[in-house]
C-alpha cells in the first residue's frame, strides 16, 4: 500500500474513533434526582440510537474523581450543591452553562399508615417526637430554613430538640430510616418516597413552611465539545424530559 493511502486510512480510523467517543455522554450527580435522570437517559438512548447516556449517581466523593476525568454533564440537587461542584470541579465545570431545570418540594416522610398522626410541620414540634433531617448535600440548611419561616426562635428550639439524627446525605438518611423504626418522621423531599415505593408516606408541609430546591445541570469543558452531551441537556429541557421528571415528583410547569 502506498504511504499516502496508509496515512489516509489511519486518519479515517482516528476520525471514526473520535466520532464513536463523541456518541457517548457521561453524566454525574447526586442520588436524589437520579431516578428521573436515569429514566431520562434511557429514553434519550431510545430516541437517539447509537448515542449512549451513562448516569453515575450517589454521594459526591464516590464519583468526583471520575467526573474530573470523563464527565460531560454535571447535575445537582440544589443551588448550594451546584456551588460546591463549581468549587470542586474548578477548571472542569463551565459555570456559564449551568441552568436550573426543575423543582421538588420539601415534605415530611412518615411511616406507612402515618401511625403518629402527623398532619404538618407543627406536628414535629410535639415533645418527644423523633425526627430525622439531612444537613448536607442538597439539603444544607433546609430544616433551619423551614423551621425559621414563622420568625419565632421557639419554633427552632422545639424542632431542634426533636432531631435524633442529622444525616450528612440522603443515602445515609435512607439507610437510617430503614434500620431504625423508632424514627417517626424524616424531613426530606417527596422524591425519596416515589423512588422507594412502600418506604414512607408523604405528608405535605403547610404552605407557610413549604420550600423547594432545584435540580440544575451544567456542561463540563469536555461536554461543551461533545455534541451528544449538548443534545442530552436539550432533551432534559424538552417536553419529553419535563414529562419524565414530573413522573418522579418534580415541578415542571413551563414558566413556573
Amino acid at each position: 500500500m502506498r504511504p499516502w493511502r496508509s496515512l489516509l486510512l489511519l486518519s479515517l480510523i482516528l476520525l471514526s474513533g473520535s466520532s464513536m467517543a463523541a456518541a457517548g455522554v457521561h453524566v454525574f450527580g447526586p442520588g436524589g434526582p437520579a431516578p428521573a435522570m436515569k429514566a431520562a437517559a434511557a429514553e434519550f438512548e431510545k430516541l437517539h440510537p447509537g448515542m449512549r447516556a451513562q448516569v453515575t449517581a450517589g454521594p459526591t466523593p464516590q464519583w468526583l474523581g471520575a467526573a474530573r476525568a470523563t464527565g460531560d454533564v454535571i447535575y445537582s440537587g440544589s443551588e448550594a450543591m451546584m456551588a460546591d461542584f463549581q468549587r470542586d470541579l474548578a477548571g472542569v465545570l463551565d459555570a456559564g452553562t449551568i441552568e436550573p431545570l426543575y423543582l421538588r418540594p420539601a415534605v415530611i416522610l412518615v411511616r406507612p399508615g402515618n401511625p403518629d398522626h402527623i398532619t404538618g410541620f407543627r406536628s414535629l414540634l410535639r415533645p418527644g417526637m423523633k425526627v430525622m433531617v439531612v444537613n448536607g448535600a442538597g439539603q444544607v440548611g433546609l430544616w433551619e430554613d423551614i423551621a425559621g419561616r414563622d420568625g419565632r426562635i421557639a419554633t427552632l428550639r422545639a424542632f431542634r430538640r426533636n432531631i435524633v439524627y442529622a444525616a450528612p446525605n440522603s443515602a445515609l438518611a435512607l439507610k437510617r430510616w430503614q434500620d431504625d423504626a423508632a424514627i417517626q418522621a424524616w424531613l426530606s423531599y417527596n422524591i425519596w418516597a416515589l423512588a422507594h415505593p412502600g418506604l414512607a408516606q408523604v405528608v405535605p408541609l403547610q404552605r407557610q413552611y413549604r420550600l423547594y430546591r432545584d435540580c440544575g445541570v451544567g456542561l463540563t469543558i469536555r461536554g461543551k465539545a461533545n455534541a451528544t452531551a449538548r443534545a442530552f441537556v436539550r432533551f432534559l429541557r424538552s417536553a419529553q424530559g419535563r414529562a419524565i421528571f414530573e413522573l418522579w415528583g418534580w415541578q415542571t410547569a413551563p414558566g413556573a
